[in-house]
């Protein structure tokens, strides 16, 4: 059996998200696309909206190398294991 991909989506709790700032335009990043790659490491890409309002475009971001967002990525990727392996089946 090949799996091809896995991923979920994380909500950044409000006290450790980020702005940056990509074709002149301020965004809020607000949620992570957690990725396990096929040798068992994860990658994460960070998604936003523009502190201006509206939609925006759907850019992703580097995710900052600080020690709370990777633990949440890790802790993140250990409940998505736990929900994964307790599936029941095609509902």
């Amino acid at each position: 059996m090949e799996v091809t991909a896995l991923a979920i989506n994380v909500t950044v709790p409000a006290e450790l998200r980020w702005t940056d700032v990509r074709r002149g335009e301020e965004f809020l990043l607000s949620t992570l696309n957690v990725r396990l790659l096929p040798d068992g490491h994860l990658a994460a890409k960070a998604y936003g909206r523009p502190t201006a309002g509206g939609r925006g475009t759907y850019v992703s971001f580097p995710v900052p190398d600080r020690p709370e967002l990777a633990a949440l990525v890790s802790a993140a990727a250990g409940r998505a294991g736990e929900l994964w392996a307790a599936h029941r089946g095609l509902g």
